[in-house]
């Protein structure tokens, strides 16, 4: 009698397993929520999920950094090697929601959905563990820090070699614009690339009442903020995303008083490497000129961030085609790329990749609030879709 393999391994018996794990991931996620954690200080969160991969079988446990965890499952038979990659951190923000499972950790909390996403990926390594003589090939499940910091804990992991050998690496966004029961997946470009600069200018200061002794770097730094805006309106091919922000404006400790500098930073945003590589000069030559123009000086700072985000075309037509299969087609929301910015952009170097979006949102229920929003949440039902969903692709790329 020939033994069976993954290509005999039921979609239909995982989906099944999946329904009953429901109430499980969804003890998960709310742990994981009261316990946030922000970049690069995981520790906590990476104990509890290595706690709860060891209790599993067949998984080879290791601990590429301080904060992160990975899990492989090997199949008893060779074949291709799929990376399933979930984010850990939590962000630096204090929670405001009305939940028994509200942040213990005060200043950190999980407004993001990351907390849904390890919830998920632990979700998926407790079915196909349970089903691994039936598997041919690799399941690598990367438990990642660090990604709303950059650089980022996704070029730590894959400098540390865990997208050695992987065929194909997939990923998801828990998505709260999108209500539940929708997802969306992206061919092409799917996230910008988030880049952030800092400016400096100095002038002179002196008293309110006197300006002309003055170089008022406040009256410079507005003029230098209306000059940014015209880089993306009159300097940018208007069919080429872009974005520029200016988010920190810091200037002057009292009324009566002019002071010697002022602060900006803010983010661009860009998908076209070319013009990636434009923006900080174009931005530059614009300080320069003011600034030179009413006699102050500048500093000027501009800081790469993650690559964008470019979902491969043929894989992502072959998950769409899964996901129609197990939701319907008309669970599939046409989607625009996003200018947020994600370092899963850093698998996508190593292998081809698919980051999907899963809708989170319920207007019904009052689960109306942005990502990074104190007020944050989730509609706990979209767990079940996210896993329903990995469990799709991950059998699907096994299998074929």
């Amino acid at each position: 009698m020939t033994a069976p393999t993954a290509a005999q391994l039921s979609l239909d018996t995982l989906q099944h397993d999946a329904a009953a794990l429901r109430d499980q991931v969804i003890a998960w996620r709310r742990h994981l929520h009261q316990h946030p954690e922000v970049s690069f200080s995981e520790h906590g969160t990476a104990q509890y999920i290595h706690d709860v991969l060891s209790a599993l079988p067949h998984l080879s446990i290791t601990r590429p950094t301080a904060t992160s965890v990975v899990a492989r499952l090997a199949g008893r038979d060779a074949g291709r090697v799929i990376a399933v990659r979930a984010d850990i951190d939590a962000l630096p923000i204090e929670e405001e929601a009305d939940v028994p499972w509200r942040s213990k950790n005060r200043g950190a909390m999980h407004a993001c959905g990351h907390d849904g996403h390890t919830a998920i990926a632990l979700g998926l390594a407790t079915l196909l563990s349970a089903h691994r003589d039936q598997l041919a090939g690799e399941v690598r499940f990367i438990f990642q820090h660090a990604e709303e910091l950059s650089p980022g804990g996704a070029e730590q992991l894959v400098n540390a070699g865990v997208m050695d050998g992987v065929h194909e690496v997939i990923g998801l966004h828990l998505w709260a614009s999108m209500p539940t029961g929708r997802m969306g997946l992206i061919s092409g470009p799917a996230m910008a690339a988030p880049d952030t600069f800092q400016c400096t200018i100095t002038g002179r200061g002196g008293h309110a009442a006197i300006p002309h002794d003055t170089i008022d770097p406040i009256a410079i730094g507005a003029q230098v903020v209306t000059a940014l805006q015209q880089v993306v309106s009159r300097m940018v091919d208007p069919l080429d995303p872009c974005v520029v922000s200016i988010t920190q404006f810091i200037a002057g400790t009292a009324f009566n008083v002019i002071p010697n500098s002022a602060y900006l930073s803010g983010t661009v945003r860009t998908f076209n490497a070319e013009l990636r590589k434009q923006i900080p000069q174009r931005m530059e030559q614009l300080i320069r000129g003011i600034t030179e123009g009413f006699g102050a000086t500048y500093e000027f700072t501009y800081e790469l961030g993650y690559r964008p985000v470019v979902n491969d075309p043929a894989l992502t037509a072959r998950l769409t085609d899964v996901a129609a299969r197990t939701f319907g087609t008309e669970a599939i929301e046409p989607m625009r790329p996003s200018m947020g910015g994600e370092d899963f952009s850093a698998y996508q170097q190593r292998a081809p990749g698919v980051f999907a979006f899963i809708g989170a949102g319920n207007v019904s229920e009052g689960i109306v609030f942005a990502h990074h929003h104190p007020r944050f949440s989730i509609d706990e039902r979209s767990l079940d879709i996210g896993l329903r969903y990995m469990v799709a692709a991950t059998h699907d790329l096994l299998t074929a």
